[in-house]
C-alpha cells in the first residue's frame, strides 16, 4: 500500500512540474514628452529686478513672497512691500516673457504705487 501512495504522490508532483511557464509580458514602449527648461520660480531678487524694469523710478522693492497661480496655469502672484515697508501690502502677477520674469499689467501696477 506505501509504494502506491507514493507513486501516486510522485505523479501528482510530476504533473503540477510539467507545464510551461507562461512567457513573460513584452513591456509596451510609453511616449515620453520631452521635457523643456522653464524659468525658476521667482524669488525677492527676481521680483525686484521685474518690478525695478516695469516701474523705474519707484521706490525699491523690499521684501517680496512669490507663491504659484494653481496646478496648470503659468505664473506667480507676488505681495511685496517697497522701501523700508517690512509688511508685504501689495500684489502684483509674474509671467514668464522673454527667459525672465515681467510683471503682468505694469501700466495698473506703476500708476497704483504713483498715486
Amino acid at each position: 500500500m506505501k509504494p502506491f501512495i507514493v507513486g501516486v504522490a510522485l505523479l501528482a508532483l510530476t504533473a503540477c512540474n510539467s507545464q510551461e511557464p507562461e512567457p513573460a509580458p513584452t513591456p509596451t514602449p510609453v511616449a515620453v514628452q520631452p521635457v523643456e527648461p522653464s524659468l525658476p520660480p521667482p524669488d525677492m531678487k527676481a521680483f525686484a529686478e521685474a518690478y525695478a524694469e516695469a516701474c523705474p523710478g519707484s521706490k525699491p522693492v523690499g521684501t517680496a513672497l512669490c507663491r504659484s497661480e494653481g496646478f496648470g496655469k503659468q505664473g506667480f502672484v507676488c505681495d511685496y512691500g517697497l522701501g523700508n515697508d517690512e509688511y508685504r501690502r501689495n500684489s502684483a502677477s509674474l509671467l514668464p516673457a522673454d527667459g525672465k520674469w515681467t510683471i503682468a499689467e505694469p501700466e495698473e501696477i506703476c500708476a497704483a504705487k504713483a498715486a
